[in-house]
């Protein structure tokens, strides 16, 4: 059989991962343009009649109806309020990434086709509802031959070959953009889109996953942490489009109803200290911890759980982040400002006195909520709209934030408002209990 030629993405700095047949992306590409433009000319040109923009929920409305590429592209715009304006941050909060699950049938000749064999050979039992079905993937309990019960990660087909389409269609309209609209910051631009392809990218490599959940666990294994676990992968009953990983039971931290009466402080004390170990003694930090990612497991550990979001962090920003942390801890908001500035990107002079009144303002009205309105069940929507608040404070003053450290940043007051609801009264950076190990 002759081999297909591949496909080299129009963005020059994305080659990484596996790349796509042309054959299968002239087909499936082809149809992809031509849907998305079916879908955007309606609304583009009435908002051009109207010569306005789109409002933000118009655009969020497109976002889903445009599918998984956009999704992501909007649940991006959310975790960014330093970059994007905050009206549009606070409308892609909801953006929604929950579909219709696609049928069995297409899932086990996923499975088949990625293991070389029946599912049977595999599995002696294979869940045919989805436990829970996203754009990009879908979930399935399952168990394996050898007798231990798995969750089945199931990428849905063609997503990598829409996600490429797109994103070289985004290439090619910002680099239009950049020469219609003057003044335009190339580099921003351009990096900002390849960023984005990178992170959807790296949600689709589920080998990549599987290995983020190894060198967590490793992590576990030689800081001797047995308080804390995450899912074993089966590395034969994975690839790149199914991950099998071990099924973990137990219930959120913060969801109560299912506690049944047991005190999940010391749960959350303990993946405190794990997720602050991992900042300076693990490759990557967990860059997705809302509640339902964090698991009061029946034997009394923690389990972290899905890895397909991770960030990295430049040494040298470790002290300004330390500060921040202790501005926030201690509701020292000058120390905060001083500390935004020294890690932010800025090209102006920057007031520090009237950021730390605008940041005292903020923080003054979040201390007045209830936890539990700021954490809002497991999406931690509360959190993202005090990042959304952060961000807009710092577009004012010319700071922009690099993604990662906003990453970071959203873990560490997931932490902080955790510690309102289940320890209150915790000084993050003076109770014995808590074990940062920065190192700095």
């Amino acid at each position: 059989m002759a081999t297909i030629p591949r496909f080299k993405p129009l963005i020059p700095e994305l080659s990484a991962g596996r790349n796509i047949g042309i054959a299968e992306l002239g087909l499936r590409g082809s149809l992809r343009f031509a849907q998305t433009v079916a879908t955007v000319c309606p609304q583009a040109l009435k908002w051009l009649l109207q010569w306005r923009q789109p409002k933000p929920a118009e655009l969020r409305e497109l976002f889903e109806a445009l599918g998984a590429t956009y999704i992501k592209f909007g649940q991006f715009i959310a975790s960014s309020p330093s970059i994007f304006p905050k009206d549009y941050v606070d409308e892609f909060q909801a953006c929604l990434d929950q579909t219709p699950a696609i049928p069995f049938t297409k899932i086990r000749q996923i499975v088949e086709q990625e293991l070389g064999c029946p599912l049977e050979e595999v599995y002696q039992r294979f869940g045919e509802t989805a436990l829970a079905s996203a754009s990009i993937a879908q979930v399935h309990a399952a168990t394996l031959k050898t007798g231990e019960d798995v969750v089945v990660k199931v990428q849905k087909p063609g997503v990598r070959a829409v996600l490429t389409t797109d994103m070289n269609t985004v290439y090619v309209l910002t680099r239009v953009l950049e020469l219609i609209v003057p003044n335009t910051d190339r580099d921003a631009v351009a990096g900002l889109v390849a960023e984005m392809y990178q992170s959807m990218i790296d949600e689709c490599d589920f080998v990549k996953e599987a290995e983020n959940l190894n060198v967590f666990r490793r992590f576990l294994v030689e800081t001797g942490n047995d308080r804390v676990t995450a899912p074993k992968p089966y590395p034969k009953a994975s690839s790149a489009r199914v991950l099998t990983m071990e099924r973990l039971y137990g219930c959120a931290l913060t969801d109560q109803g299912l506690l049944g009466g047991r005190d999940p402080s010391e749960g959350l004390f303990n993946a405190l200290n794990t997720w602050f170990a991992s900042l300076t003694q693990c490759s990557f930090f967990h860059a997705d911890l809302h509640s339902g990612n964090l698991l009061l497991l029946d034997d009394g550990r923690v389990g972290f759980i899905d890895f397909g979001m991770v960030g990295r962090i430049q040494p040298e920003a470790w002290q300004a982040m330390f500060a921040l942390f202790n501005g926030v801890s201690s509701q020292n908001y000058r120390m905060m400002a001083e500390a935004m500035v020294a890690v932010g990107i800025t090209r102006d002079e920057v007031d520090v006195e009237a950021l730390t009144q605008d940041i005292t303002a903020l923080f003054t009205n979040l201390n007045a909520l209830d936890p539990v309105r700021v954490l809002e069940n497991n999406t931690g929507d509360g959190v993202n709209a005090l990042l959304s608040d952060l961000g807009g404070i710092a577009r004012n003053y010319g700071i922009r934030f690099p993604r990662s450290f906003t990453m970071l940043l959203k873990q560490f007051l997931y932490f902080d408002r955790y510690m309102e609801l289940l320890a209150p009264g915790v000084d993050l950076f003076r109770d014995e209990r808590v074990d940062m190990m920065f190192n700095i």
